[in-house]
């Protein structure tokens, strides 16, 4: 049963508990090395290893796309195409431009934003398929103006990837599916193999083996983030309805062992009620041994004496996921300053951003929201510089770059301004 305290401070390490430490930093290591040196067959070795086949080819051919938009549920494939058309819409609008600065002395400066030429994206496999992380993380990719987009994802026993992940890609624009996942992929796509071309940069969630293989390769490639268990924790005052909440707990309980729920409430009543609720919904959840562990070992209710201190709390831990389930969340919202993703009100369940609205569900976690943000087209960038001096410009600005580098002890670069103007 989730635990119940009452308090009105909360630092992170007391409620979002990381995952049991793992050692799993030699053999990642060992992984990542023999893909780099034996290519396709050690990718091909780690595949039957590990998920029970051994693909022919690697990659996903059209006549499989073919075939699974065949499959797909009618309805499915529509609300799939609706919910990629609201990631598109949301992402387009964080497209930006470089910019120009010309100054009238001939001087030129201005910022270029080039769209990274290759991208890697690892979508989980394994309990569960996940085609709405091929979209969020794709369409921003596509958005950005990406030239080739990967992916990677781990195949059944029958080397078949589930039809939804397939259409899900299609329909984001991915050029390229392989079959393979952990950190056998992660290896393929910063190294490169015969069937996997080396990518600029790594995108995506995956479990701690996955996280540690990206950990290991950046450097040699980008990566968007490490993530860890995922996370909720919800605001409440005492007129939000207990079934909600406790569903609302769960969705994200069912993810994973380690992943944690919490309430912040200030109704002693309704923390009752949704403990209580959460027994009853559990009952009836296919997904029930896997939420199960995750409540009992990482839930968390918090009866604190206000909604200040429920709105400090937040900002204290940082969530993935914060839900603002209060009587007009939109005066709370200016005073959450640390958090992934904000879903406000009582009818805005974070399921609704996991896979419709259309902000990015791929998000900081583990505290990592004082710093870092959401998935976006800003991953799939990067900016370049430029400067233009003419004679006349330099003519006028070269004893003062000397003089800068002078007082730095860089006489070159010193030299190199003056030798343009003096005899040196």
């Amino acid at each position: 049963m989730i635990r119940i305290v009452k308090q009105d401070t909360l630092i992170r390490n007391e409620v979002f508990r990381s995952a049991p430490p793992q050692d799993v930093t030699e053999t990642v290591a060992s992984i990542l090395h023999d893909v780099e040196q034996r290519g396709d067959d050690a990718l091909l070795d780690y595949t039957e290893r590990f998920d029970g086949c051994r693909p022919s080819p690697l990659t996903v051919t059209p006549k499989e796309i073919e075939n699974a938009f065949a499959a797909l549920d009618s309805s499915f494939l529509a609300v799939i195409r609706e919910a990629a058309a609201n990631i598109r819409e949301y992402h387009e609008k964080q497209l930006r431009k470089g910019y120009t600065l010309t100054k009238e002395n001939g001087v030129i400066t201005g910022q270029r934003i080039i769209p990274l030429r290759r991208v890697g994206l690892y979508v989980p496999g394994g309990t569960a398929a996940y085609p709405s992380t091929v979209l969020m993380d794709a369409i921003p990719a596509k958005v950005a103006g990406c030239e080739e987009i990967v992916i990677v994802t781990p195949p059944d026993r029958n080397g078949n990837i589930p039809p939804a992940i397939l259409v899900a890609a299609s329909i984001a624009g991915v050029d390229r599916i392989v079959k393979a996942g952990g950190a056998q992929a992660i290896a393929a796509l910063a190294f490169g193999t015969e069937s996997v071309p080396r990518v600029d940069k790594i995108a995506g969630p995956g479990n701690i083996y996955v996280a540690e293989a990206k950990r290991q390769v950046f450097g040699l490639v980008n990566i968007d983030m490490i993530a860890g268990p995922s996370e909720i924790l919800i605001v409440s005052d005492a007129a939000s309805d207990p079934r909600f909440l406790a569903a609302d707990l769960l969705s994200q309980a069912e993810h994973d062992r380690n992943a944690t729920a919490v309430l912040v409430t200030d109704s002693e009543v309704l923390a009752s009620r949704v403990s209580h609720e959460i027994e009853r919904q559990l009952l009836t959840l296919p997904r029930a041994a896997i939420a199960r562990e995750s409540i009992d070992k990482n839930g968390l209710i918090v009866v604190t004496s206000n909604l200040n201190f429920a709105i400090a709390m937040a900002n204290e831990i940082a969530p993935e996921h914060l839900e603002l389930a209060v009587d007009d969340p939109m005066t709370f919202l200016d005073r959450v300053k640390n958090a992934g993703s904000v879903f406000l009100g009582r009818y805005t369940p974070e399921a609704v951003g996991d896979y419709f609205a259309g902000p990015n569900h791929t998000l900081p976690t583990s505290g990592t929201a004082r710093f870092s943000s959401p998935l976006s087209v800003d991953d799939f960038i990067k900016k370049s510089q430029f400067i233009y001096y003419s004679k006349e410009a330099l003519a006028d600005a070269y004893g003062k770059v000397a003089l800068f580098a002078e007082e730095e002890g860089l006489s070159a670069h010193a030299r190199s301004a003056r030798i343009r103007f003096e005899e040196i």
